[in-house]
């Protein structure tokens, strides 16, 4: 029996997503597919458009057999620590192969720049801090520096013709794809790499285009913004459409500013302290956050308006503050980020006829979680800490969501596995 791993966040699911799903099976020979979905926040540091429940009903009604929640701290952390968290999920539950959609479709410049980051020479390191001491934010920089030691070291040109640097290192899907394969080569491990050229619209475009493929950002905008949903039929499965209407129902989409007046009572009362314990916190952007909390009016706001600047980025920022908000200490990233095995694999949803799959993969040693109430006696003390926080950062979810509808909040130990046929 053969396995592919995917890395999602279906947000949401769409047509590009289920050809992926398809053709990841074909392209690793693989019996079934293992998602590794983000929970209900997402690495670009937003709310996830509808539930993680929602968006895995998706997945298996689109392809998936398994589908895996991405423990909160890694759903949320930078393109290093989203695929590190993912990868090791993956590799510490045998899954053979891993399938990804990039913007170039070249594995072997992928494999190429993943390897110099991973190793980091020296002449790449001094060029990265010369344009950090630039002013740049840590991406830029660290793309500039890695296109850099490129083209100035002969044995590492780039293998494909017609493939720049640029374009490479400026791709979302080809950035997170480097970060598989670093995490891979920091694992040592024998997991099989796959790659497919994405299709239709760019991950950035905003538009919905001619054709069957829309990013799943223009998806999201067009729902935010009251679309109606038959405007979106040509780019996402009618499945999907269904769960769409129902979540919509039922108090979604969540948004960034849904959590505004929550952050402001958090920076409040944490201000005397400061921030500098939390992920991604520099202490000049703890002492930025506290000293402009007077002009706070939004979380949006305070991003763009207050605390973006030449060196950070809107992304780096609401991550930092959706940290803050969920107590998510760098401490404690750091620590989950250098185990050599996953504490856990907390089950979103199945199909029944995939069940020889879970025999299969929990006869490694990561704990599969199918039951919360199972939690106490499978996990350790930091893992209890990881599922800790993954709960917390469910309930505050759907605590939004909840009352906009006048409905009750559904608590995680009571809310079910979702098993298709």
């Amino acid at each position: 029996m053969k396995t592919v791993g995917i890395i999602a966040e279906y947000n949401p699911f769409h047509n590009g997503h289920q050809y992926q799903l398809t053709q990841a099976k074909e392209l690793a020979g693989a019996d079934y597919a293992v998602v590794v979905l983000s929970g209900d926040f997402t690495q670009r540091g937003t709310p996830a458009l509808v539930s993680k429940y929602a968006r895995c009903e998706m997945a298996l009604l689109g392809g998936a057999d398994l589908v895996l929640e991405l423990p909160v701290c890694f759903s949320l952390g930078s393109a290093e620590y989203f695929a590190r968290g993912a990868v090791t999920l993956l590799d510490s539950l045998g899954v053979n192969a891993l399938c990804f959609g990039s913007e170039c479709e070249d594995l072997s410049s992928l494999r190429l720049a993943a390897d110099i980051l991973y190793k980091e020479p020296e002449d790449y390191k001094r060029l990265l801090l010369q344009h950090q001491k630039d002013g740049m934010s840590f991406p830029a920089a660290r793309s500039l520096a890695l296109s850099e030691y490129m083209q100035n070291t002969p044995e590492k040109k780039l293998s494909t013709a017609g493939v720049s640097i640029e374009e490479l290192l400026q791709s979302p899907n080809n950035i997170l794809g480097i970060e598989y394969i670093k995490a891979l080569l920091m694992r040592n491990s024998t997991m099989e790499i796959y790659t497919l050229l994405r299709q239709g619209a760019g991950y950035l475009d905003t538009f919905l285009p001619d054709g069957s493929f829309c990013s799943a950002l223009a998806a999201r905008r067009a729902i935010e913004q009251g679309a109606p949903l038959s405007s979106l039929a040509s780019f996402l499965p009618e499945d999907t459409l269904h769960i769409l209407k129902r979540e919509l129902q039922m108090g979604f989409p969540v948004t960034t500013d849904d959590f505004s007046s929550m952050l402001f009572y958090r920076l409040l009362s944490l201000q005397p302290q400061g921030y500098t314990a939390f992920a991604d916190v520099s202490e000049s952007l703890s002492d930025k956050i506290s000293n402009s909390l007077e002009q706070y009016i939004s979380f949006s706001q305070f991003c763009e308006k207050i605390l973006k600047s030449k060196d950070l980025t809107y992304t780096r920022i609401s991550r930092a503050l959706f940290h803050i908000l969920l107590g998510i200490t760098e401490e404690f990233l750091q620590t989950a980020a250098s185990l050599d095995t996953a504490c856990y694999a907390r089950i979103l949803g199945f199909r029944t006829a995939s069940a020889g799959l879970l025999s299969t993969l929990s006869a490694n040693h990561t704990p599969l979680l199918s039951k919360m109430a199972d939690a106490e006696k499978l996990l350790d003390s930091f893992g209890s800490k990881m599922l800790a926080q993954d709960v917390f950062a469910s309930h505050l979810y759907e605590g939004i969501a909840a009352p906009k509808t006048g409905r009750t909040s559904e608590h995680e130990y009571r809310r079910q596995i979702i098993r298709l046929p």
